[in-house]
């Protein structure tokens, strides 16, 4: 038995095996994909290490990392400065007043001195009192909500009330019966005042008596200081002197400064417009909220750099500030501090570090996938930018891992695809491709409930039949698909591959429960029908049918949906078809149609029906079209293998037809050198060579220039240099046998002298019996899922090398008695 031959080895990739070029013999499903293999085609290879490469530049590089808001730290700092040193000296000169003037020399002092210190610390008194509510309403006018302050808002309501209705609780009771009887509701006049028009107004107030009490301090200290008359008396004159010189002398300092701070603050923000240009450069100048936000950030480092040490507004940027306003802040906190994210995510220089950043952040990560669930109208654009962050952090694996990891990540991604909003839409679509990529995600999109579903409901074409007697392609159609549809299906159709090239039970689970809707083949049948103009939305179709196609069921489900099989053949033999995404599309149906005709005698009975019974000479055809000859060449021995088990008895005079392309397979054969192609012409030359007899098979061999002396040694070549199992080329040495046998055969009985001869001479005995020594499981399937194979051959490779031996031995013992007669 084959089992008993075979043995364990560990497969490494043979020094032939050269690496294809980009774009061509991409990984297909009839070659395994070790589990340490790169990342799928979807993603760029080399995409972490980019990400690496900039967050080291980033970090190592501290002005780099720096963004345009440090112009706005820089300044708070600034003004911190001015403001403490003034602050200061208005304490100082505070101390000094109570304790030296009006504590020491009250009864001294001149009545103009006394009322001048007097007026100096009250107007002192108001601008401090001013200065630090002045920031606070200021602060909370940047919020431009009315729920950024509701409790402040009642109070200050509150206040007014009482305020202007001093005039008693009776004419309030009065007011309000009067509005019961009228049937209106009592509004107040400053009822339709906005929180932001209140809170702005009031720290404007606060900002000019500031001003207004700075330039009294100034005009008084500067007066007493140029008069410098404080009186003659002998007992005290002298130090009282120098007392009120130094009180003034303070006060007109701190003034100053205050003065000097304000004038700063004037000239960087509203005739220098920092604000407004730092909005620009981190791309939040779209609108006023934007500028809200900039304004909101600036007013928050230089709040703390007063509050606490000069230096703590320093260290802030747009990224900590965001994070704040999402985890810490109100619903309408949260929206601009996601917009801040989009903006500075965006960013080339600082969107890497900074999306490094959230990722590493939990509670950040888990209150944007919250966001994701939001449903309001009013939230529909803080829905989109959350979901275009989370989307954009998923890029990264070990971000896509801790966003999954989010209790209920799954079920809010998927509520993005029933938003009104295409955007949504299309970026729940993008954040699913992106999670699908590791394979445990897969399994969590199957398990959520009605996501595939919804998923598969978006590579439909609307406005297109399911029937497959619809018109092909046309202008008026292809008009149907808008950009954004376009879009969605595209991506709709990247992920149903990503979810059915899954390996293990999940990817079999999968593959399984998506052939299952039925509605998955019909979108697929109208994307291959409609989408003329849409070459890649064309090849992701073939490519969802292959990866379909692994599983034997859906294989037939695949076939047995009209017009499909027709549609990839007409698709795979396009004539016209140009350009790169045409002809990358054409070797991909071809793939679809050599899987579909993988052991199902009912979808290569299909395959033959089609165009009037000649798709072997189309096929053959084919054989010499450098895009698709490889494709056509596996459709071939499917079908002839099809044939020869006696599954087409009906069709065996048309499949014998197929030997026409016998010499540009056995040229393939001896010329080809790359594994992969080498490996498919092997197995249709296999395949032919079982169809003709030895006349035609000379014919065939002077066609394509080789003898048969050639065609042996090529395959002890081929037997020793894959004298090993070959990842790229699994099946290479079993149809090198399966072919070695059918030279051996094709006499049927007694086996060929010639060949037998020929491959008694070049050794032929000894590199098959290298090969039973070295048979491996990855040999014994005809396709694989990952690692896993999948549909094992009826027969083992061991069994193949014992026949083909016996057949050689059989040989050698009829040369025996021929030369003793002789």
């Amino acid at each position: 038995m084959d089992v008993e031959r075979s043995v364990r080895l560990t497969i490494e990739a043979q020094p032939s095996d050269q690496p294809a070029a980009a774009g061509r013999f991409m990984a297909t499903p009839f070659e395994p994909q070790p589990s340490d293999s790169t990342p799928r085609p979807s993603v760029a290879d080399d995409e972490n290490n980019e990400v690496s490469c900039s967050f080291r530049r980033v970090e190592d590089d501290p002005v780099a990392a720096a963004g345009p808001e440090r112009r706005l730290t820089l300044l708070a700092l600034r003004l911190a400065v001015l403001e403490k040193a003034a602050s200061g000296l208005g304490a100082l000169g505070f101390i000094w007043a109570t304790v030296v003037l009006l504590g020491g020399f009250a009864i001294t002092l001149e009545r103009v001195d006394f009322w001048s210190v007097t007026v100096i610390l009250l107007v002192e008194g108001a601008r401090i009192f001013s200065r630090s509510h002045e920031l606070e309403w200021q602060h909370q006018a940047t919020w431009s909500l009315a729920a950024a302050g509701r409790s402040s808002a009642r109070l200050v309501a509150r206040s007014f009330r009482f305020v202007f209705g001093r005039h008693g609780a009776a004419g309030s009771t009065k007011m309000a019966a009067a509005g019961a009887a009228s049937g209106r509701r009592t509004t107040w006049p400053w009822s339709g005042w906005s929180w932001s028009f209140l809170s702005g107004h009031v720290g404007r107030l606060f900002y000019w008596l500031q001003l207004a009490s700075a330039t009294a301090c100034v005009v008084l200290s500067a007066a007493r200081l140029a008069r410098q008359d404080f009186g003659d008396a002998v007992d005290a004159r002298t130090n009282r002197r120098s007392a009120l010189d130094i009180f003034y002398g303070l006060a007109l300092a701190e003034a100053l400064l205050f003065l000097a701070e304000k004038a700063a603050w004037e000239w960087e923000v509203s005739h220098g417009r920092l604000l407004e240009r730092v909005a620009a450069e981190c791309g939040l100048a779209g609108g006023a909220p934007g500028i809200v936000a900039i304004r909101r950030f600036f007013y928050d480092a230089y709040s703390r750099c007063i509050d606490g040490s000069i230096f703590d507004g320093i260290r802030m940027d747009l990224v900590s500030f965001a994070e704040e306003l999402i985890v810490g802040g109100s619903r309408d906190e949260q929206r601009v501090g996601v917009g801040i994210l989009v903006s500075v995510a965006a960013s080339p220089r600082l969107g890497d570090d900074a999306l490094r950043r959230v990722g590493t952040s939990p509670a950040v990560v888990e209150r944007l996938v919250e966001m994701l669930s939001w449903k309001g109208a009013a939230e529909a654009g803080a829905r989109a930018s959350a979901a275009l962050v989370v989307s954009k952090l998923a890029s990264k694996k070990r971000n896509a891992l801790r966003v999954a990891g989010v209790p209920g990540a799954i079920e809010s991604v998927s509520s993005l695809l029933y938003a009104a909003d295409e955007e949504c839409n299309l970026l729940g679509l993008l954040i699913i491709k992106k999670l699908a990529r590791d394979h445990d995600n897969c399994s969590k999109i199957g398990n959520a409930r009605g996501l595939l579903d919804k998923i598969i409901d978006f590579s439909a074409i609307p406005g297109v039949s399911l029937s497959p007697l619809s018109s092909p392609a046309t202008t008026a159609t292809a008009t149907l698909l808008t950009p954004s549809r376009a879009k969605a299906v595209q991506r709709s159709l990247q992920v149903i591959k990503m979810l059915a090239e899954t390996t293990g039970s999940t990817g079999k689970q999968l593959r399984r429960e998506v052939a299952e809707i039925v509605f998955t083949v019909s979108n697929i049948r109208a994307v291959l029908q409609h989408a003329g103009g849409h070459i890649e939305l064309r090849r992701l179709g073939a490519e969802v049918l292959t990866r379909l196609a692994m599983d034997a069921d859906a294989r037939e489900r695949i076939g047995s949906t009209g017009g499909v099989v027709g549609l990839l053949l007409d698709m795979f033999l396009e004539p016209s078809a140009t350009g790169h995404a045409a002809i990358s599309a054409r070797p991909e149906a071809g793939e679809a149609l050599a899987m579909l005709a993988l052991e199902s005698p009912r979808n290569c009975d299909r395959i033959l029906k089609l165009n009037a019974g000649a798709t072997v000479d189309l096929l053959v055809d084919a054989l010499g079209d450098a895009a698709v000859g490889v494709g056509a060449a596996r459709i071939l021995s499917n079908l002839c293998a099809y044939a020869r088990h006696g599954g087409g008895a009906g069709w065996f005079p048309r499949l014998r037809g197929a030997t026409r392309g016998a010499a540009a397979a056995l040229r393939g054969v001896v010329a080809v050198s790359e594994s992969r192609p080498l490996e498919v012409w092997l197995g249709l030359a296999a395949q032919l060579v079982r169809l003709m007899g030895p006349r035609e098979l000379a014919h065939h061999l002077a066609g394509a220039g080789v003898s048969e002396e050639d065609l042996v040694n090529r395959l002890v070549s081929v037997l020793a240099t894959y004298a090993c199992p070959s990842i790229k080329a699994p099946r290479i040495r079993r149809f090198a046998v399966e072919l070695v046998i059918a030279l051996l055969r094709r006499d049927d009985s007694p086996p060929a002298r010639p060949a037998a001869e020929l491959m008694a001479a070049v050794g032929m005995a000894g590199e098959l019996r290298r090969v039973a020594e070295t048979t491996s499981e990855l040999e014994c399937f005809h396709v694989f899922s990952g690692s896993a194979g999948l549909s094992r051959h009826a027969v083992g490779l061991a069994a193949l090398v014992d026949t083909a031996l016996e057949l050689i031995g059989a040989a050698a013992d009829e040369q025996q008695p021929s030369l003793h007669s002789t």
